[in-house]
């Protein structure tokens, strides 16, 4: 028929439920569909089903081309979705199986992780299903069987009639249904609270429906009447169950109700149309008066109009029917009556396309579920700080759950992956979830700092103390013997050497970063150069007490000023080419330790730093050579040895020191450093000063000239 009037392009309204492919075949022939696509159905129940994290899925339905077509899409949809079909029961409209498929529909079916049941067809189906129920499920299996969900698509229809309203229908208590979404026109309840066989006509198709309904005979004036339940006339569909009639307008019934309007409002605009005609042409012309049935096509694809439930009713390009599905949710009665809840619907004109909107307060779940969610999955859900890992030889909804690699989480469930936290954060310990790090740097509250800025300014008190002493018994011989302007300066640079450690603690800066690796070389490098000054001014001064020595010309404060300002030039250029190219800055580290931001300095360029470090490596060891063979050589108060014990500690400190340095993290790093910087110089000062203020303080009888002569003799 569709073909026939296809090709006369004559208009035809569709009012059953269609396919998208089907919409496709027959937009060809002029068909105006009234109902929603069954696709936008299928996509919002997939959105529910996502909506519940249901995945696991049992699939009930027609045995025909309907649901090989239902299954095709479905299936798709499945699995682009991420839900399984745990089976497929096709069930034939005759409603009987096999024997060795009813073992197989009771097997799958109690399957404690299939709590979804998804039904496509008709009534047949549903009534197939409520068959199997009650005659062919043993009754050890029914409580398991009740403990089941079941969504229904708007083509599955509960219809109790005849024999069927005295079956049980409990298995389809808070059915989740998909219905053809209605809107209660004006009048409506009225008309069907009034209505009355005798006031309607509706021939013998409606005399049999009355009987049905209302388990009646209707008497036939021609015939003679049997004995039995005799219709009164005076029935009223309102005293019906609803299992038995429903007094709400169907979705089916509401799109027919559409489909006439639009015809009755395309033939009004085509009247207007001839009026308008006749005025304009004088009725010299026929115009509109001979429009044929094709041209009713531009008045159709224009229909816009509010029908008397107050919705709007035109179409898209495709001819179809701008509407959507209602979500309902079937309350059952224990006397086989039920109420239909919309507890939401599909809305297929949103901008992001079959928006499903739920309300689940208005939701009824059976006892069994305990008034809460069910849970419908092939596995359990893998908690957050855990992945999925496919089971081998199952669906892809089957797997099991491997605790995230270290380093990683996971902060939902069911990951395919788990991902790493950004870098200022670390796994918890659970692995769910990133915690935020701690800033680590040595602080002045921190145990470590404290101890070190203590020690510090101890040994710069001890120091400033010893100075003092040299300087008030400066014109003694014990101060006068080696040179005393160079331990002036050598106890200066130890001053300074103490306070360079501040530059350590605390937060690095700009400034303290900058400031703090060259200005500790530097004067590293005047201490130890003054060293190295002291020592070859014994063996110089030793030298030139030889009978025609030509060394007598060094002898001598220029050759040890010369010493300590050229060996202390050196490390200055070295350090200013250090902060011209490469200047160390504040820095992050953050990959170092796991749960800590190390702020540190960066040395910006390790060549230069290390270059620092050599260079006073070298003098030091050059010093400790020097002092090493002159330790024996004849000088007063045995000097010689005291900085060979000087530079030993010295040298043994900052080779120590290289491989703590590289092996240690964070905040012990600075703190190494700190230390080596106490360490040697403190044995600077101890090995080469104590010895001459224990001389001067407790022994000042052996600091005069006469013992000096004594000791040299």
């Amino acid at each position: 028929m569709a073909e026939l009037l296809g090709a006369y392009k004559i208009p035809q309204l569709a009012y059953g439920s269609f396919a998208s492919q089907e919409s496709e075949a027959t937009h060809a022939f002029s068909f105006y569909r009234m109902s929603p696509n069954e696709f936008h159905q299928y996509v919002g129940i997939i959105r529910l089903l996502n909506h519940f994290g249901w995945t696991w899925i049992g699939l009930v339905v027609a045995d025909d081309e309907s649901g090989d077509q239902f299954l095709q899409v479905i299936e798709t949809l499945f699995a682009q979705n991420g839900i399984c079909s745990a089976f497929t029961q096709r069930l034939p409209h005759h409603g009987r199986l096999t024997e060795k498929q009813d073992n197989k529909f009771v097997k799958v079916t109690v399957d404690g992780n299939v709590r979804v049941f998804l039904m496509h067809g008709d009534a047949t189906v549903v009534t197939a299903m409520i068959t199997f129920h009650v005659f062919l499920l043993p009754e050890d299996m029914e409580a398991v069987y009740l403990g089941k969900l079941w969504i229904m698509t708007a083509q599955a229809e509960i219809i109790v009639t005849g024999v069927t309203k005295y079956m049980d229908f409990q298995i389809f208590k808070d059915t989740i249904s998909f219905a053809v979404h209605s809107e209660e026109p004006q009048g409506f309840q009225a008309y069907l609270q009034n209505a009355k066989l005798n006031r309607i006509e509706g021939g013998d198709l409606l005399k049999e429906f009355w009987e049905q309904v209302f388990d009646c005979t209707v008497p036939n004036p021609r015939e003679p009447m049997e004995t039995g339940n005799k219709c009164t006339w005076e029935e009223k569909l309102e005293m019906v169950p609803s299992s038995v009639f429903e007094m709400s307008i169907s979705g089916h019934s509401y799109s027919i109700y559409n489909a006439v309007y639009a015809v009755a409002y395309t033939l009004h605009a085509m009247g207007l149309c001839r009026v308008k005609h006749r005025m304009m042409s004088g009725f010299r012309r026929a115009g509109c008066q001979e429009l044929q049935a094709w041209q009713l096509h531009s008045f159709l694809q224009a229909t816009f109009f509010n029908n008397t439930a107050g919705e709007i009713i035109s179409f898209n390009d495709h001819g179809e029917l701008i509407t959507g599905f209602d979500v309902m949710n079937l309350i059952m009665f224990p006397n086989n009556s039920f109420l239909k809840t919309k507890i939401g619907m599909v809305n297929p004109s949103d901008d992001d396309g079959n928006r499903l909107i739920i309300n689940e307060d208005m939701m009824e779940w059976r006892a069994r579920f305990n008034q809460v969610l069910p849970l419908s999955t092939c596995s359990a859900a893998c908690q957050p700080g855990n992945l999925k890992t496919k089971e081998e030889g199952k669906k892809f909804c089957c797997f099991n759950c491997l605790p995230c690699p270290e380093g990683k989480i996971s902060n939902t469930t069911n990951m395919n992956e788990c991902f790493e936290c950004p870098e200022d954060q670390y796994p918890s310990k659970s692995k769910n979830r990133c915690v935020p790090k701690d800033i680590s740097f040595l602080s002045y509250d921190d145990p470590l700092g404290i101890s070190a800025a203590s020690v510090a300014f101890l040994f710069f008190l001890i120091t400033a103390l010893v100075l003092a002493i040299f300087i008030k018994h400066q014109d003694t011989p014990i101060v006068k013997a080696n040179n005393r302007d160079l331990s002036y300066i050598l106890l200066i640079s130890l001053l300074l050497c103490f306070l360079s450690s501040f530059l350590f603690l605390g937060r690095p800066g700009k400034v303290s970063c900058f400031l703090r690796q060259s200005a500790f070389g530097i004067i590293f490098s005047v201490a130890v150069s003054c060293v190295l000054a002291k020592t070859i001014t014994v063996v110089v001064a030793f030298m030139a007490t030889k009978p025609g020595s030509n060394m007598r010309k060094w002898v001598g404060k220029r050759l040890a000023n010369s010493i300590v300002l050229f060996c202390t030039l050196i490390q200055v250029v070295i350090c200013t080419v250090w902060l011209g190219s490469s200047p160390p800055f504040p820095d992050l580290d953050m990959h170092s330790l796991t749960r800590l931001i190390i702020v540190e300095c960066n040395e910006g360029s390790f060549i230069m730093f290390y270059l620092v470090l050599g260079y006073m490596g070298l003098l030091s060891f050059i010093s400790f050579t020097v002092a090493f063979l002159a330790r024996k050589l004849p000088d007063s108060f045995n000097e010689a040895k005291f900085i060979t014990f000087s530079m030993l500690i010295f040298c043994s400190v900052w080779l120590s020191f290289i491989p703590t340095y590289l092996s240690t993290k964070g905040k012990y790093i600075v703190a190494v450093e700190i230390f080596s910087i106490l360490a040697s110089s403190a044995g600077l000062l101890a090995c080469i000063f104590f010895p001459k203020c224990y001389v001067i303080l407790l022994r000042p009888e052996l600091n005069n000239k006469d013992q000096l002569i004594k000791r040299k003799n």
